[in-house]
């Protein structure tokens, strides 16, 4: 098709799409004769995705970047676009919740300019923290030797001591029936979401990297992969039984820990069940003896992981779910592994 007909399907401008082409972002083949452009559905595909993410601010470097694979298929495209308007519409839900709060505020309340500007700035800080999120461990990378170098002995430091006992825990604490929904968070290359598999449970892994999310999609054909973060979760509210993470929620600042099951808790139904099996410690204390018994053994390597990384303060966590009205149970596998179940709705 030529390119009125594009911009017409798309709901754009022929202008916006030449604009596109001048920035490299589309090639599409031109007639030798009358040099007229014709488009392709990938074309229009690729498009698609692009003003998708235009909408949501993206900018054309990155944009580039996000494209740059030249095997990028139609499902993928819809992936990205997914992701992308999932992030726009939880903004949206920030803003009205925001507005919300300010429409609630008395006519003749004395500081009612000082609380719209505080709820502003909350907004602002909101839209930033679920923009910020890099991954500074390069997990694409890691992808295709993740389960050969996931080693259970040999390390003065070993972070994942007792991993398979915690993640067959995980997987026999969650309840879930056959056809329920099963969100797994930071999913890696499926270790743990796969465990769901064989009870009939619909497995939706997410993950930031698409190199993991590959590899995933590759050992478990049957578990439907999701780009996406802690912070922005790809999936409607209420949608999900369980949630399940594993080895993740170490990789974000405290900070950001809270806004995370804040996530989990949007997509999880009532009388649903989060459970997180990830480093962390009792509390600062513990993390503070810990640390100090690292030093006096003199294993440097160890205290230097742990500063590498955001190991949570599990009372914070479990303060949270008992503040939010769930039923709390934790274990203790080790000194910096724990998992933490909870039941939404059952205090």
């Amino acid at each position: 098709m030529h390119i009125k007909e594009a911009a017409k399907r798309l709901n754009t401008t022929a202008r916006s799409i030449r604009f596109y082409e001048e920035k490299g972002l589309i090639s599409p083949t031109k007639d030798s004769e009358n040099d007229y452009r014709a488009f392709t559905e990938n074309d229009l595909m690729r498009l698609s995705t692009i003003l998708a993410l235009r909408e949501i601010g993206i900018s054309i470097e990155n944009i580039r970047k996000i494209l740059e694979n030249p095997e990028i298929d139609i499902k993928q495209y819809l992936n990205i676009q997914r992701t992308a308007l999932f992030e726009k519409w939880i903004e949206m839900k920030d803003m009205i919740e925001t507005i919300d709060k300010m429409l609630e505020q008395p006519d003749d309340n004395e500081h009612f300019a000082e609380d719209i500007q505080k709820l502003s700035q909350h907004l602002k800080a909101m839209k930033s923290i679920r923009k910020s999120w890099k991954d500074r461990w390069n997990f694409d990378k890691q992808a295709a030797g993740y389960d050969q170098n996931i080693k259970m002995h040999g390390y003065r430091f070993n972070v994942h001591q007792d991993y398979d006992n915690a993640l067959d825990m995980v997987a026999g604490t969650v309840s879930m029936q056959t056809g329920d929904t099963c969100l797994d968070i930071g999913i890696g290359t499926g270790n743990l979401g796969s465990r769901f598999l064989d009870k009939g449970i619909n497995v939706i892994g997410v993950d930031q990297s698409e190199e993991m999310l590959k590899r995933c999609q590759e050992k478990h054909p049957s578990i439907e992969t999701r780009k996406g973060h802690f912070l922005a979760l790809p999936l409607m509210d209420n949608q999900a039984e369980g949630v399940v993470s594993s080895y993740a929620l170490h990789h974000i600042p405290d900070n950001e820990k809270l806004l995370a099951l804040q996530e989990m808790s949007r997509v999880v139904k009532d009388n649903g069940q989060i459970c997180i099996a990830d480093l962390m410690f009792l509390d600062a204390n513990h993390k503070k003896q810990v640390l100090k018994n690292f030093l006096v053994e003199g294993n440097l390597e160890a205290a230097d992981a742990i500063d590498d990384e955001y190991y949570a303060d599990r009372s914070m966590l479990v303060d949270w779910f008992n503040q939010h009205k769930f039923r709390v149970e934790t274990h203790q596998f080790n000194d910096i592994l724990h998992m933490i179940y909870a039941v939404k709705g059952e205090r």
